[in-house]
């Protein structure tokens, strides 16, 4: 069996005028392009309150992955339409020859359904926002982090977070492209009983190691909403899971008092010439850590 182990934790820190300096910062989503690692995130203003947007999306770049240089105006804001009012929330970033394609969560004013939608540009400061790619089923809600892959058959796959029965769950749709409209499959990724992530699941980054089956590091709670990272292989038209860890991978350092959040959250992968991966994630959903994580057999 393969075991995905973490080697090494590093803090990432950003060099941000405000309003982003003094907000709360999650979902880093990190790629690499033009020689440079650039960086999509979520600010929630700290403290939240009743007429503050539940999010807005920041970009920024880096030489070294671990220190970003903010722009001082949002890639994202919230608004004027009603779907995303409320705010805009865990960006997931698609490059292309032509430009980037952003899927993120659109809040709704009054904060009561959240949907994914997408924006697309030649590059971060020229996003336009286009349409609702996946709103939540009846009897469901609140669509979020969107993880993308490319499938064996050259289909895409599209994960994304859902609720049902006052619970998180992993949802799968396919699309022939990236842009078209998307139908929904069936889960793959089941919650487990008996073990750490035996209610809550989120989706998180997808990487495909040479000779290795695609590997997710995902999201996972117990009853409580203490969410860890763990991993789970999928086959490569991501039918069916081929080798899951018993135990979280990653899980946050102690907190100063229980009653503090306690969440590690997987955002983003990036896979190096080394074999290994540099895995982005938010701690306590206000600070951004990067883990360099290997797979031992």
């Amino acid at each position: 069996m393969v075991a995905y182990v973490v080697e090494q934790v590093d803090q990432v820190c950003l060099t941000a005028a405000e309003p982003l300096r003094s907000m709360d910062w999650m979902s880093p989503y990190v790629w690499a392009r033009e020689g440079k690692l650039w960086l999509m995130m979520r600010g929630v203003p700290k403290p939240l309150g009743v007429d503050d947007p539940t999010g807005i999306i920041w970009c920024g770049c880096s030489d070294d992955g671990l220190n970003f240089l903010m722009d001082d105006k949002p890639a994202i804001a919230p608004g004027p339409e009603d779907a995303d009012a409320g705010g805009v929330e865990d960006p997931t970033v698609e490059p292309t020859d032509d430009g980037l394609f952003v899927f993120f969560t659109g809040v709704e004013a009054g904060r009561r359904q959240g949907s994914l939608l997408l924006a697309t540009g030649k590059d971060i400061h020229s996003l336009k926002k286009r349409e609702v790619i996946l709103k939540a089923a009846e009897g469901e809600g609140n669509i979020k982090e969107a993880t993308l892959f490319r499938a064996a058959d050259d289909s895409w796959r599209l994960f994304y977070e859902f609720a049902r029965d006052d619970a998180s769950r992993i949802g799968m749709a396919s699309g022939p492209e990236i842009g078209t409209e998307w139908t929904v499959l069936k889960e793959v990724i089941p919650v487990r009983e008996d073990s750490w992530d035996n209610w809550h699941l989120s989706p998180g980054p997808i990487v495909q190691c040479p000779g290795r089956d695609p590997v997710m590091f995902y999201n996972g709670a117990t009853h409580d909403a203490r969410w860890r990272i763990g991993w789970v292989t999928l086959d490569r038209n991501c039918e069916c899971v081929t080798d899951r860890g018993v135990e979280p991978m990653l899980v946050p350092p102690p907190a100063k008092d229980r009653s503090e959040t306690d969440i590690a959250f997987a955002a983003s992968a990036i896979l190096q010439q080394d074999g290994s991966t540099h895995l982005y994630y938010s701690l306590e959903d206000r600070m951004l850590s990067r883990a360099t994580v290997r797979a031992y057999d």
